[in-house]
C-alpha cells in the first residue's frame, strides 16, 4: 500500500544530493523506492499511465529528469525547461519526489537513488533495439545496487511525436521533407548505416586552425574617433580546421589519421593534441618560418562578429612541406578507404599534394573553402577529380565563374568537370542540395535547425558525415540527410566546442523521424 506524500517543497526542482537525502528518509521508514527517469518534455497520457504503474511497484516513486543542457533530442529541444517539467511531474499525487539530473544519462540518478525498482517503458525491453546502448548500462547500474529493472506495459505514446505533429517545431517545408523520409527511411536503418562506418580507415588532410573567440560588451563610441569601443569579458580557444573535421569523423568510430602542418614557432601543438579525440592519430609536418594559423574573432554580446584578426603568413603553399607531404601521401594513400580534404587554402596543400591526392586517393572527398585570406583565389577546380565534393553556394559559383545561373545547373557543370560521383551544395538557411551524378538524381534537404548559436564549423560537420555515409553506404539521400543532421547539431554550439558523434546524431534522427 502506498503512503501519501509527507513533505512539501517551495520548488519542485531539486538536485540529486537533495533527492538522495529524501530517499534515505524513506528507507529509514522501511519503504521501498522506485525510480523513473526521462525528459518528459510534454507530459501526456502515456507518461501518466507509465508513472502510475511504476508507483504500484514500491512504497515511494521518485522521478528524475534530464537537465536542459543535456537533452540530446536535437535543436530546439526541450520545448519546456527543466523547472517547468519538474513542476508538472511534482503535481502528480503518486510522485513523491522530483529531481533534475545534470547528465546525458540516468546513471548519476541511479547511483544517487539506488532504487529497488528502476521502471522503464515497454519500448526499452529489447536492449538490442536501443541505439544509444544506455539501457544496458542502466540495467547494470541498477543491479549493482541490488535493484532490478521493470518494464511497464500498455500503449506507447511519444511526446516527441506529439510535439512534432501538434506544435510548430518544424516549418511546413521541414515537415514535408521529414514525412517523405519516414516513408523510405527509419531511425534503425540510419543506425545500421552508422554502424558500418566503424570499419572505414579515414585520412583527413588539411590546415590546422586555432579559432579564438574574444567576447566583449559594448561601451559606445570613442571620444575622439568614429569607432566603437568595447570591454573585453573573456576568451576561448578551439581546435579548428582539419582538426575539427578529424574529430567529427572520429565520432563515428574507425581509425582516423590527420595529416596537417604546424608552425615551428607558436605551434600550439600541446593544445591541439589535447583537443584531438583518442582515435585520431596525427602526422604533422612543420612550417619553418610560419606560425600555426590562428583566427581571432572579437564577438559582440549577441554573438555577431566585430572584427577578425588572422595570425598567419599570407603566402602560397610552403614548397618544402608540400613536397614532404606529397611523398608521404604517395606512400600511404592506398591504405585508406576514404580521404577527406578540407582545403582551407592557408599554406599546407600545394600543387604536388593536390596532384598526388587526385592520382592516388582511393576515394577522395573535397571541400575548398574561401576566406578573407584567399577570397577569389582558392577554388575547387584546382582539383582535377574528386569522388565527393562539398561546397557552399558562393564557393561553387566562384569555381564556375557563374553568379546568376540556376544553382543546380552550376552544380552539374562543376560535377561533370571534376568527374565527381556526388556534389553537395550547402546553402545555409536554404538547406542542402546534393546531386548524385551516377543517376542525375537531385536530393534536397531543408535546414533541420531553426535555432542557431554559431554557424562556424557547420560545413565541416556536413562534409565529415556526408562523405562518410556516401562512401560507407553509396546512398546519396542518406548522405544528404545525415550530413544535414550533423550540421544542425553543430550550429547549436559555439565554434568547435563540441564535435558530432554517433549517439547524439542518432538521438536527433530518432526525434526527426517519429
Amino acid at each position: 500500500m502506498r503512503t501519501e506524500k509527507t513533505f512539501e517543497t517551495d520548488e519542485a526542482t531539486a538536485d540529486l544530493a537533495e533527492l538522495a537525502v529524501k530517499v534515505q528518509g524513506f528507507r529509514r521508514s522501511g519503504e521501498t523506492v522506485a525510480l523513473c527517469h526521462g525528459t518528459f518534455d510534454l507530459l501526456h497520457v502515456g507518461h501518466i499511465k507509465h508513472l502510475k504503474q511504476a508507483s504500484e511497484y514500491a512504497d515511494r516513486l521518485v522521478v528524475t529528469i534530464t537537465a536542459d543542457p543535456y537533452v540530446s533530442k536535437g535543436p530546439d529541444r526541450p520545448i519546456f525547461n527543466d523547472e517547468l517539467r519538474a513542476e508538472h511531474l511534482d503535481a502528480l499525487a503518486f510522485v513523491d519526489a522530483v529531481a533534475v539530473c545534470q547528465d546525458v544519462t540516468s546513471l548519476p540518478a541511479i547511483h544517487a537513488v539506488r532504487p529497488d525498482f528502476y521502471v522503464k517503458g515497454e519500448e526499452y525491453r529489447d536492449e538490442d533495439e536501443d541505439i544509444t546502448g544506455n539501457i544496458t548500462l542502466e540495467r547494470e547500474a541498477v543491479e549493482e545496487h541490488g535493484g532490478r529493472i521493470i518494464f511497464t506495459g500498455g500503449l506507447v505514446f511519444s511526446s516527441t511525436k506529439l510535439l512534432n505533429d501538434h506544435f510548430d517545431v518544424f516549418t511546413p517545408q521541414q515537415k514535408r521533407y521529414l514525412t517523405d523520409m519516414t516513408q523510405t527511411t527509419s531511425a534503425a536503418e540510419v543506425s545500421q548505416a552508422i554502424d558500418r562506418l566503424q570499419d572505414l580507415k579515414v585520412l583527413v588532410v588539411g590546415d590546422t586552425i586555432i579559432d579564438e573567440y574574444h567576447y566583449t560588451s559594448p561601451l559606445g563610441q570613442t571620444g575622439k574617433y568614429n569607432v566603437p569601443a568595447v570591454c573585453m569579458e573573456n576568451e576561448e580557444q578551439f581546435a579548428g580546421g582539419a582538426v575539427a573535421v578529424a574529430n567529427h569523423v572520429a565520432g563515428f568510430g574507425g581509425q582516423v589519421t590527420l595529416l596537417s602542418a604546424l608552425g615551428e614557432t607558436a605551434s600550439q601543438e600541446l593544445f591541439i593534441r589535447r583537443n584531438m579525440k583518442p582515435n585520431v592519430k596525427a602526422k604533422f609536418f612543420w612550417f619553418k618560418d610560419r606560425p600555426t594559423v590562428v583566427k581571432r574573432r572579437y564577438m559582440a554580446n549577441d554573438m555577431s562578429r566585430l572584427l577578425e584578426v588572422y595570425y598567419f603568413k599570407d603566402e602560397g603553399a610552403d614548397g618544402r612541406v608540400d613536397a614532404q607531404a606529397a611523398d608521404w601521401l604517395q606512400e600511404n594513400l592506398s591504405s585508406y578507404d576514404l580521404v577527406v580534404v578540407p582545403d582551407f587554402g592557408n599554406g599546407l596543400i600545394g600543387e604536388r599534394m593536390v596532384e598526388t591526392l587526385c592520382e592516388h586517393a582511393p576515394f577522395l572527398a573535397v571541400n575548398t573553402q574561401f576566406n578573407s585570406g584567399n577570397r577569389g583565389f582558392h577554388v575547387a577546380t584546382r582539383y582535377r577529380r574528386a569522388d565527393f565534393l562539398s561546397l557552399n553556394e558562393p564557393e561553387l559559383r566562384l569555381a564556375a565563374q557563374d553568379k546568376f545561373s540556376p544553382i543546380a545547373d552550376v552544380a552539374r557543370r562543376i560535377a561533370d568537370r571534376l568527374d565527381v560521383q556526388a556534389l553537395a551544395v550547402t546553402r545555409g538557411t536554404d538547406g542542402v542540395m546534393l546531386i548524385d551524378r551516377r543517376n542525375d538524381q537531385l536530393h534536397e534537404v531543408p535546414a533541420l535547425s531553426t535555432k542557431v548559436v554559431d554557424r562556424i564549423g557547420a560545413g565541416d560537420a556536413f562534409l565529415s558525415l556526408a562523405s562518410l555515409l556516401f562512401k560507407g553506404t553509396g546512398d546519396a539521400g542518406m548522405s544528404a540527410f545525415g550530413g544535414s543532421v550533423a550540421a544542425a547539431l553543430n550550429v547549436q554550439v559555439v565554434c568547435n566546442s563540441d564535435s558530432t558523434h554517433a549517439s547524439a546524431l542518432l538521438k536527433y534522427v530518432t526525434t526527426l523521424l517519429k
